[in-house]
C-alpha cells in the first residue's frame, strides 16, 4: 500500500508527508478495531479515548497515546469515531482553539466516521474551516458492517467531501473497508448512511414481526428464517440479525437506540428533499417506543422484544427481555452504530 499523500495541482498546498500518520478519536466497539486495522496496514496512529483501558489495549498493539485531542493538532489527518456529532464537537473544541492560535498545515483532513446529521456535519465543516483559517477540510465517511466488519476490515464506507481530498484519504479508508465510495460533497456520506439505516432498521423490524407472528402461531422461528434465506426474502440483515432474533439474544453488538437517531436523520433529509418516507415514519416511532421501554442499550435485535411487549401490553403483562442484564462494556460515549 502506498502511504504517501501526494501534492495536488490545484487548491491549497498539501504537505507531502511520508509515511503519513493519523490521529484517531474514539476507541469504542467500532473505533478500536478500525484503528487496529490502520496499524496492521502500516499507518502510524496516535489515539485518544475517554477511558484509559481502551488506549492501553491500543498501545499494546503498537499504537501511540495522545494526552488529549488538542495534542493531535499537527497530525495530517484526524479521524473521529464517536456516538454523535455533539460528542465530536465537544471533543474537538480544544483542537479548534489550538488551530485558531496557530493554523494547521494546508490540506489537514478531519474525518467524521460516525453516523451524524448531514446538515450538522456541513455546519461542523464550516466551523473547522473558520477555526483553521481554511487549512483543514472535513470529510464525512460513515460506515456500515457492524463490529464484525470493523474487526475484519470489510466495512462499507460512504464518503462525502471534495474529490481531491477524498482521493488522498482513500488509502486510509481502504485499510478499514472493502467497499469505499465517494457519494458527493460534504454531508453526502451521512445521507447515504441514513439510507442504509432506513433499510437495516425497517428490515430488522419486519423480521422481528415475522418472528413474533410465527412463534405465537406455533412455528419454529429458526426453521422459518432458514427457509426464508433460500428465497427472495434472503438478505444480509437476515443473515446477520436473524440468528439473534430467533434466539432472543440481545447482548449488544451496538446499542439499538442509535437506530432511532439514524432514522431521525432520514426524516430530516426527507423533509429537506420534499419526499414522503412512510416506512421511515413508522420505523422511527417503533424505535422511539424501544427506547421508551428502556431497551435502548441492548442489541438492535431487541426490537423483537419491543414488539412482544406491545403485544402483551393489552393484557397488562410486559416481559423482561432475554439477556436484559447483559451490558456492553464500552462507554456510550466511545461507540457508535
Amino acid at each position: 500500500m502506498n502511504n504517501e499523500i501526494n501534492p495536488q495541482a490545484s487548491g491549497p498546498a498539501i504537505s507531502p508527508i511520508t509515511p503519513v500518520s493519523a490521529g484517531f478519536v474514539g476507541l469504542g466497539l467500532m473505533g478500536a478495531p478500525m484503528a487496529a486495522n490502520l496499524l496492521k496496514a502500516g499507518w502510524p496512529v496516535t489515539a485518544w479515548n475517554r477511558s484509559a483501558a481502551a488506549v492501553e489495549d491500543f498501545v499494546a498493539l503498537g499504537g501511540s497515546r495522545a494526552a488529549d485531542v488538542a495534542s493531535l493538532r499537527d497530525e495530517p489527518m484526524i479521524i473521529f469515531m464517536l456516538p454523535d456529532l455533539s460528542f465530536i464537537e465537544d471533543a474537538a473544541s480544544g483542537l479548534l482553539d489550538e488551530w485558531r492560535l496557530a493554523p494547521p498545515l494546508p490540506g489537514t483532513l478531519v474525518v467524521v466516521m460516525s453516523s451524524v446529521s448531514p446538515v450538522g456535519v456541513r455546519a461542523f465543516g464550516r466551523a473547522v474551516a473558520e477555526a483553521s483559517s481554511g487549512n483543514a477540510v472535513v470529510l464525512d465517511a460513515p460506515v456500515s458492517g457492524g463490529t464484525e466488519g470493523a474487526q475484519q476490515g470489510t466495512l462499507a464506507i460512504m464518503a462525502g467531501g471534495p474529490g481531491e481530498h477524498f482521493e488522498r484519504l482513500r488509502p486510509v479508508l481502504e485499510a478499514m473497508g472493502t467497499t469505499v465510495r465517494r457519494l458527493g460533497e460534504l454531508g453526502s456520506g451521512s445521507l447515504a448512511k441514513a439510507c442504509n439505516q432506513l433499510i437495516v432498521g425497517t428490515t430488522t423490524a419486519a423480521l422481528a414481526e415475522a418472528a413474533e407472528l410465527a412463534e405465537r402461531s406455533g412455528m419454529d422461528v429458526e426453521s422459518l428464517f432458514d427457509v426464508l434465506s433460500g428465497g427472495l426474502a434472503a438478505s444480509r440483515v437476515l443473515e446477520f440479525v436473524g440468528p439473534r432474533l430467533a434466539a432472543k439474544d440481545y447482548a449488544p453488538t451496538g446499542p439499538a437506540k442509535f437506530m432511532h437517531k439514524d432514522l431521525s436523520f432520514v426524516m430530516a433529509g426527507a423533509a429537506a428533499a420534499g419526499t414522503m418516507v412512510p416506512m421511515a415514519t413508522a420505523a422511527v416511532e417503533l424505535y422511539r417506543e424501544l427506547k421508551d421501554q428502556g431497551l435502548g442499550d441492548q442489541d438492535l435485535a431487541v426490537v423483537r422484544q419491543t414488539i412482544a411487549n406491545l403485544s402483551a401490553g393489552a393484557a397488562g403483562t410486559i416481559a423482561a427481555p432475554a439477556g436484559a442484564t447483559a451490558r456492553g462494556t464500552a462507554s456510550i460515549q466511545e461507540t457508535t452504530a
